[in-house]
């Protein structure tokens, strides 16, 4: 991970960081062990979220796997005890103007935080369940004029996240899933890594990925997260090494009966317009696109395209991530139509950061395309 953006994330948490300690230190009753035991297991979580973000390469993979897993599970609980602590202050405020209890409300303002606790243990839960336990999604999709009366099922997946916490044990259930639903092709859309790299080689993922069987290829795109590894060429070589074709800023006529372009991640600045990518192509052929990030829908319809996946968004993980999602992009998740081109954008099969899905699921998706 990149310094500036190491330092940007920290900033951005620390004052939520600094309220929930605050407002919890004052809701503890006054004795010095309790406060001293809070006090000192907050800062070491605290400090242990980063350190994990930014040293996860260097530590071994256990301790890494331990140490991710209990300090996002640590992030979440802080950013929903600083929602439920907000919620709280509202009351408070509205008793200042309404008078319904006395004074202070110290005593709601417990029970408060024990409940929002409680409450907060169960979704964990759940959601950690909806994490490991992806859905299939299923959508039967025609193209405008189909003239070849041909039938693929596709099975798409996007942002697996393969390192520390998407581990070779959890790749091996994803590629016994992908290759039950017996797919005509697959294809991966971006953020196939995580951040670290190292990870992947150590665990000799590439095991797993060669295993994906499909009678007409598998295939492959860079996310954002392939460029924040800053290997990405050497993540490239890796999955074609393991039977993947990755497409960067180009097309393959599949099956002599349609295209697939496959584009560059925003990341790069410097990619290829979509236009110069489809020049030159026939026009009576399918054309099937996969570009990691569902930005400018609408350049994707200007180019004739029949058919778009995307991923990146996770439809925002965890609540209320997913709210945010749905005001940033056009399609944030889900499927829609536009035009003559099928658009549509995955939730993700696996997850980066906490393996909680709140609000969210993860998810398959297979496709059958009539052309």
């Amino acid at each position: 991970m990149k310094l500036s953006f190491f330092i940007v994330i920290f900033v951005l948490f620390l004052g939520l960081f600094a309220l929930v300690y605050i407002k919890g230190m004052h809701l503890l009753p006054v004795k010095p062990v309790i406060r001293w035991t809070f006090g000192v297991s907050y800062i070491f979580l605290f400090l242990a979220l980063f350190a994990g973000l930014y040293f996860e390469q260097k530590l071994g993979l256990s301790f890494a796997k331990i140490l991710t897993f209990t300090t996002y599970t640590f992030l979440l609980t802080v950013i929903y005890m600083s929602l439920s602590f907000l919620l709280t202050d509202l009351v408070v405020l509205a008793n200042k103007f309404i008078h319904f209890a006395p004074t202070g409300m110290l005593v709601f303002r417990q029970w408060a935080a024990v409940m929002s606790l409680v409450i907060i243990a169960i979704t964990l839960v759940i959601g950690n369940y909806r994490f490991n336990h992806p859905a299939l999604v299923h959508l039967d999709l025609t193209v405008e004029n189909p003239i070849q009366h041909r039938e693929i099922r596709i099975v798409m997946a996007s942002d697996i996240h393969l390192g520390t916490s998407i581990d070779k044990k959890r790749l091996h259930k994803y590629v016994q899933m992908i290759n039950a639903r017996k797919p005509d092709l697959i294809l991966l859309a971006g953020d196939i890594t995580d951040r670290s790299f190292g990870p992947v080689m150590e665990q000799k993922m590439e095991e797993e990925l060669s295993q994906l069987h499909a009678r007409l290829g598998v295939y492959a795109i860079s996310g954002n997260h392939e460029f924040y590894s800053g290997v990405r060429e050497e993540i490239t070589e890796y999955l074609r090494a393991a039977g993947i074709n990755v497409l960067h800023d180009s097309v393959a006529l599949v099956d002599n009966s349609f295209y697939l372009i496959g584009r560059e991640d925003r990341t790069n600045t410097h990619r290829a317009t979509l236009a110069m990518l489809v020049k030159g192509l026939r026009h009576e052929l399918p054309r099937i696109l996969l570009d990691h990030q569902p930005f400018g829908l609408q350049e994707a319809c200007d180019n004739g395209i029949d058919l778009q996946f995307s991923g990146h968004t996770h439809n925002g993980q965890f609540f209320p991530g997913n709210l945010v999602v749905g005001k940033i992009f056009e399609l944030g998740y889900g499927y829609v139509k536009k035009g003559k081109t099928h658009f549509y954008v995955s939730s993700g099969l696996g997850i980066w950061g906490p393996l909680y899905r709140i609000g969210t699921q993860s998810e398959l998706v297979e496709i059958q395309l009539n052309y």
